[in-house]
């Protein structure tokens, strides 16, 4: 009976001693393609583990078979979101079986989640040589559904030194590689170390051509680091076109850690036709003390809504506010008995302005109005408005070079006007 409870034992804990053998690498960046899930997904800019508690990263967990069987998305500094370009979710977590790999996402709660692509499950088919020829989106019951592109399906074959991509959606109807770049069937040629150099428009019979933007074909070039430092745009002649955005070549520069600081766009003359610059991640730029021409601004328009409604001015009343106003304060619920906020919006205020003080009876003859500003930084602030009848807390935002309170929180000053 020992020998048979051990050899149980035994058989029990080998598959989670197994489990537990595993790699663990911590990268910057995920090098994606944007045009083909095709593509790997591979991490870059490398960082240790201690250098991964102090910044944004992606954790990536490796089997025994050096299979990458988790991803773990700790990248909170993304500038913008791509489908093919980022994964969305907390967790993906990557399973094998003889000629499949199934991707399942998951949210910090170990929840099951969409991934940019608004699909809950990927599954890669693959044929006995490793090629990958399929792929699958399934919902979280685990019935076929389309992307946030209309794509249920992707299929891969090879002619010659080109992967040719067809993707369908429920209805098996052909569809373009996206709703804003329209190539239909796609032929990605690869370099050697697996990266993906170019991606050619395809008509019926696989030839090269152009699309009806006069797009034959979308280069991509990277760096040594995997940073993609260039896009461009390619006619069936092999000759720079601009795209739908009306330029042909992007340049992109990096900073030391991999992260986009520069966009060079030129035309199909190789012209300069637009350039962004982004703002430097990891390293935060404080805003600089607030001028005193903003502190006179906001005092201003701070005081500008008493004055208002004083003098019964509505088109002050309209220039101290912001549309979007959210003005609130204590109010009493007779049928609850229960104190409850209530709320007066912006169309309000402006008809207050034209006649609540009419009578003049709503302020002593000479009102106290006191403006406070308690805290400002860059285009938003704080300010504390006291008057005869009232306190109140202003937020005030500054937008195309104005300040406007877009937010007020107010009570009596008389606090025995509330109950308990």
């Amino acid at each position: 009976m020992r020998i048979v409870s051990f050899v149980l034992l035994f058989l029990l804990v080998t598959p989670i001693c197994a489990q537990e053998n595993t790699t663990k690498k911590y990268y910057r960046h995920l090098m994606y393609n944007h045009v083909s899930p095709h593509v790997e997904i591979r991490g870059t800019y490398e960082i240790t583990e201690d250098e991964a508690q102090a910044t944004a990263h992606y954790k990536f967990i490796y089997d025994s078979k050096k299979r990458l069987v988790e991803i773990i998305n700790h990248n909170y500094y993304p500038y913008k979101r791509h489908p093919l370009g980022t994964i969305g979710a907390h967790r993906t977590s990557i399973t094998y079986d003889t000629n499949t790999e199934t991707r399942i996402f998951f949210d910090i709660n170990g929840k099951r989640m969409t991934n940019d692509r608004d699909v809950y499950k990927e599954v890669y088919t693959y044929n006995k040589k490793g090629f990958k020829y399929a792929l699958d989106f399934y919902d979280e019951n685990d019935n076929l559904m389309e992307s946030n592109w209309n794509i249920t399906n992707y299929r891969w074959s090879r002619k010659g030194n080109l992967v040719i991509e067809k993707r369908h959606d429920l209805r098996n109807n052909l569809m373009p590689v996206s709703p804003y770049f329209e190539f239909g069937i796609t032929g990605i040629k690869y370099k050697k170390d697996g990266i993906p150099q170019e991606h050619f428009n395809l008509g019926e019979n696989l030839k090269i051509k152009d699309n009806t933007l006069g797009i034959a074909s979308y280069r991509d070039t990277y760096d040594e680091q995997g940073n993609h430092i260039q896009f461009s745009y390619y006619d069936a002649k092999g000759e720079l076109t601009n795209n739908s955005w009306d330029y042909a070549v992007a340049n992109q520069m990096f900073d030391k850690n991999g992260y986009i600081s520069r966009i060079e766009r030129l035309d199909e003359n190789k012209k300069l036709v637009g350039k962004s610059k982004f703002p430097p991640v990891g390293k935060v730029e404080i805003a600089l003390p607030a001028s005193s021409q903003d502190s006179l601004e906001i005092r201003k328009k701070s005081l500008g809504y008493l004055i208002a409604l004083q003098e019964l001015k509505p088109d002050l009343m309209s220039e101290v506010f912001h549309p979007k106003l959210a003005k609130r304060t204590i109010g009493y619920d007779r049928e609850t008995k229960q104190q409850i906020a209530r709320e007066t919006t912006y169309e309000q205020m402006i008809e207050f302005a034209n006649s609540w003080n009419q009578s003049g009876n709503k302020f002593p003859p000479k009102p106290m109005n006191k403006a406070i500003i308690l805290d400002i930084y860059d285009h938003i602030a704080t300010v504390k408005l006291v008057s005869d009848n009232w306190v109140e807390y202003l937020q005030l935002m500054k937008s195309n070079g104005e300040w406007s309170i877009i937010n007020l929180l107010w009570q009596y000053r008389n606090v025995k006007r509330y109950t308990n």
